[in-house]
């Protein structure tokens, strides 16, 4: 049994009957949707209706109606109110005065625009003053043709009794004239005297009576009085046509969810069984529409579907319950075709290589490709000057994307020479760190190579350099700036104890001393390691590091001081993991005078802010606290070793801490910085992001 049902899964009578299936259900479902709108108007809900009284038909029997009447009374009034111009509303004019003025700036001679805007606009009420006047006639007679318009149309309203006024102008289709006499209608609507009676009482609750009530709403209710009832015959046969419609439109609307369970599954099972001759066949087997190219195919498909629009547009709204069937079956069929061989093309994985426009570009690209990779520049110019052209005659029909391929091509050469220029200006203005970045292959691609080999070199030679003479600089004019103080303290206090005979005094002058000698020797200490980090003699070994969790973790074992000192730590990062690739104990040892440096500076009881940033390439690590003291001096000076955020050089501080950072950052292939706005200080470590490819 189970290699029967196998034999029979893909032969061609099961395709044929499947997708049979598909074309009737998908006609089916069509039909019955359009059915289903042209009965409800549009509006489903006549499914969910209970009675005729809280249907959206009710309210569009009267709706029309009273909109005419309201518009009539409220606006137009009489024919006498038209002429006078007062049913024009100010809006109405100063649309058409603006349209006039625009006309005016750019078309009249009498426009200077050396005069203010207000001068300009008293001239164009003069000069204009006749095509204005012919406006304002212009909207006079659409509003009186529009009022015998409106009047019309109340003519033509049979089964509906009516009687407006606003006090002074009365419209209606009857001799009654009193609320009781519009009461002994069957079902009535009566707006008096701010008061509304509307029968019977199910309309209360019909959720679409806004659109009557809101226009009556925006009327004077002192004298605006409107009545309007159903007689008896109308109202009867209203109900009956909403009943039998209700019922259509309900069971059309099952035909619809039949039809649609129908189509979803004879055409995921036609999907699932088509360009293959069994479930074990991997092979996609094609016939001579599949040749097609997808694109084209899916010009198609667009064009069928504008076409089936088309079609039901020309029988018009009556008439497309019977002629859907007749028009869609014939489209759905060639629809069908034309998806089932896109169907076939993903399958094969050939959806996109299967288009004309891909087999354009690809030949384009390789043609491009093998002029570039053989020859010299000359014949590869000589051989672009003649292919170009014929290229463009060849596939004239698509000229604007060769142009713009061409385009494109150019432009990617003209940038990889501009950034050669640019890089080469840097680097001769001594700027030996920059690179110059040009993609893919070819002769710009190897002078940049050939430039940022000659920039490393001499990089190397010039930094070592450097280095050697900047560290001597300094040792010899700032290690003297900070040692010169413990050192005189310690040979002042040595002098003083040995002359000194009081116990008491001895005793004290050993606590300076031990002080002074500890304050000498962390500055000591960190003048070696200033020197050692800017020398480079520091092995570097670059890993994958979680930044996130290597400074909370560092908080944590600094959370003693964090309390002693009264701060508030604030940290921002990104909800996913941020990698960078460093070394993980110098770029603490780098936070880490960062930290303290916050924790000798910054003003007690404030907040301390670290913020975290990927952007993209790099990650940024930002610092940000307000000093205690007075930063009157720039961030170059505060990079600067030996110099210290309080000028009075009252703290502990050896004003080493920021130098020793930014070398360390430097070892590992960063940049260190930091910015100085008014008492805001903030630190900015940027490293290298770390890859899954690094």
């Amino acid at each position: 049994m189970d290699t029967k049902l196998k034999n029979y899964s893909h032969s061609i009578i099961t395709k044929i009957i499947v997708f049979v299936m598909v074309i009737t259900c998908f006609t089916g479902a069509l039909t019955s949707f359009v059915h289903t709108v042209i009965l409800s108007d549009g509006d489903f809900g006549i499914i969910s209706e209970d009675n005729y009284f809280q249907s959206k038909a009710y309210v569009q029997e009267s709706k029309n109606l009273v909109s005419n009447l309201t518009q009539l009374i409220g606006e137009y009034k009489n024919e006498e109110h038209i002429l006078k111009g007062r049913s024009i509303s100010e809006e109405e004019l100063r649309s058409e005065e603006g349209n006039l003025y625009s006309d005016f700036q750019f078309q009249s001679k009498s426009y200077n625009p050396n005069l203010s805007e207000e001068e300009n606009y008293k001239k164009f009420k003069k000069v204009y003053k006749d095509k204005i006047s012919q406006a304002k006639d212009r909207l006079i007679k659409n509003d009186l043709r529009a009022f015998h318009l409106m009047k019309q149309n109340l003519e033509g309203y049979e089964g509906l009794v009516y009687y407006a006024s606003n006090g002074t102008n009365v419209f209606t289709n009857s001799t009654k004239k009193e609320q009781a006499q519009f009461k002994t209608y069957p079902s009535y609507m009566i707006f008096e005297n701010y008061k509304r009676e509307i029968y019977p009482n199910e309309v209360e609750d019909n959720e679409h009576l806004y659109g009557i009530t809101g226009q009556i709403d925006g009327l004077d209710p002192e004298t605006t009085v409107i009545y309007v009832a159903f007689t008896e015959e109308f109202l009867n046969l209203k109900i009956k046509e909403w009943k039998e419609d209700k019922v259509a439109a309900t069971n059309n609307l099952y035909k619809v969810v039949g039809f649609l369970v129908g189509l979803i599954l004879s055409f995921l099972y036609l999907l699932l069984i088509i360009g293959r001759k069994s479930f074990d066949d991997k092979e996609v087997h094609f016939h001579a529409i599949d040749r097609l190219y997808n694109d084209l195919n899916l010009v198609l498909c667009l064009g069928m579907i504008m076409l089936w629009v088309t079609l039901l547009d020309r029988v018009g709204f009556e008439n497309a319950h019977q002629m859907s069937i007749p028009i869609t079956a014939p489209i759905a069929t060639a629809g069908l075709i034309l998806v089932l061989s896109l169907v076939k093309q993903f399958k094969n994985r050939t959806l996109i290589k299967h288009t004309l426009l891909y087999r354009i570009f690809y030949k384009l690209f390789v043609f491009v490709r093998n002029v570039y990779d053989s020859g010299s520049v000359g014949v590869k110019t000589v051989l672009l000057v003649i292919g170009y052209p014929i290229l463009v005659v060849i596939t004239f029909f698509m000229f604007p994307v060769t142009i713009g391929v061409a385009a494109w091509f150019a432009f990617k050469k003209v940038k990889s020479f501009h950034a050669i220029q640019e890089g080469v200006e840097r680097i001769k203005d001594g700027d030996l760190r920059h690179r110059i970045d040009v993609e893919g292959e070819g002769e710009f691609e190897r002078l940049a190579d050939n430039i940022n080999s000659i920039t490393d070199g001499l990089k190397k030679a010039v930094d070592s350099e450097l280095k050697s003479e900047r560290l001597k600089t300094e040792l010899i004019t700032n290690v003297s700036h900070d040692i010169r103080t413990p050192l005189t303290s310690i040979i002042t206090y040595v002098d003083l104890l040995k002359k000194e005979k009081d116990s008491s005094k001895v005793e004290e002058y050993i606590e300076v001393l031990d002080q002074k000698s500890k304050r000498l020797k962390v500055l000591t200490d960190d003048l070696f390691e200033a020197a050692k980090a800017s020398s480079g003699d520091i092995p570097v070994q670059l890993d994958k590091i979680d930044i996130v969790s290597l400074i909370t973790q560092g908080l944590g074992e600094v959370n003693d001081k964090i309390e002693a000192s009264d701060l508030e730590f604030k940290m921002n990062h990104p909800e996913d993991k941020v990698y960078m690739k460093a070394d993980g104990r110098l770029l603490w040892r780098s936070i880490e005078n960062l930290l303290s440096n916050i924790f000798k500076y910054a003003l007690k009881g404030s907040r301390v802010y670290i913020d975290i940033e990927d952007t993209g390439s790099e990650v940024l690590l930002t610092f940000k606290n307000i000093s205690a003291y007075e930063l009157n001096i720039s961030a170059d000076e505060l990079m600067e070793r030996f110099k210290r955020g309080d000028e009075s050089r009252f703290s502990e501080g050896s004003g080493l801490g920021l130098s020793i950072a930014r070398s360390l950052i430097e070892l590992q292939d960063g940049t260190f910085s930091i910015q100085v706005d008014g008492d805001l200080f903030k630190s900015m470590i940027c490293i290298p992001k770390h890859h899954n490819n690094d």
